[in-house]
């Protein structure tokens, strides 16, 4: 545990009095009984909130829906996950010898939990102004760079509304490929445009994102291509 109280220090700023807490923080239920489920539930209201708040402030000419799109876009597991990784938090955490072996301090769902359960423990240990403090220094960087409100909406719609307003006909997505195991499977999606004679193709874990990253790539070709 000495390591990972260098570890909070240095990357969190923080300090815990009760380390008990710290402890349970970064355990995980396969490793003990006392594990970080419950503070992972405290940790995901206070964190949903400290973002909310944060974000009402930066953005206050946004709509309540475009508000619920950007803390949705920072507290979302895969958010919670990367920022697991940049701060080495997959190191310290507590696993049993089963997650150990198949990789869970790297796992998603596993590090995006014990980041809310850190928010979580700091909370009980030093109240809502100390728990703010942790969480704002996290995640300053990535509230500073907040994306323009256009870049969240889906880009199926976007290249829909795009087309329509130029009164062209509407994109035709169509599977191209299946690659990989039933239960890992690749999806690439086509997406053409027929009056810019124009195909982009995505690659995703699922059709819906496959046919979302084609209509990315291909809001981009088009806003390249001369009108």
């Amino acid at each position: 545990m000495k390591k990972a109280e260098r570890w909070l220090d240095k990357t969190l700023n923080y300090r815990f009095q009760d380390l008990e807490l710290f402890r349970q923080a970064l355990s995980h239920r396969s490793a003990t009984p006392t594990n970080n489920e419950r503070l992972e539930f405290l940790g995901d209201a206070v964190l949903g909130f400290v973002i909310a708040d944060n974000v009402y402030r930066l953005r206050p000419d946004a709509t309540e829906g475009d508000l619920s799109k950007l803390r949705a876009l920072l507290v979302k597991d895969e958010s919670l996950a990367a920022l697991a990784l940049e701060i080495e938090l997959g190191e310290h955490l507590i696993l049993g010898s089963g997650e150990m072996k198949t990789g869970g301090h790297r796992r998603e769902s596993i590090l995006a939990d014990a980041v809310e359960a850190i928010f979580g423990a700091v909370l009980l240990d030093s109240g809502i102004d100390a728990c703010r403090r942790v969480i704002e220094h996290l995640f300053r960087d990535r509230l500073q760079a907040l994306p323009d409100i256009e870049e969240l909406r889906d880009p199926k719609t976007r290249l829909q509304e795009w087309l329509q307003g130029r009164k062209m006909a509407l994109p035709v997505y169509d599977l191209v490929a299946t690659t990989g195991q039933d239960h890992k499977q690749r999806f690439t999606v086509s997406c053409t445009v027929a009056e810019r004679s124009a195909t982009t193709l995505g690659e995703a874990g699922s059709l819906r994102k496959a046919e979302q990253k084609a209509a990315r790539k291909m809001i981009s070709l088009l806003d390249e291509k001369p009108q």
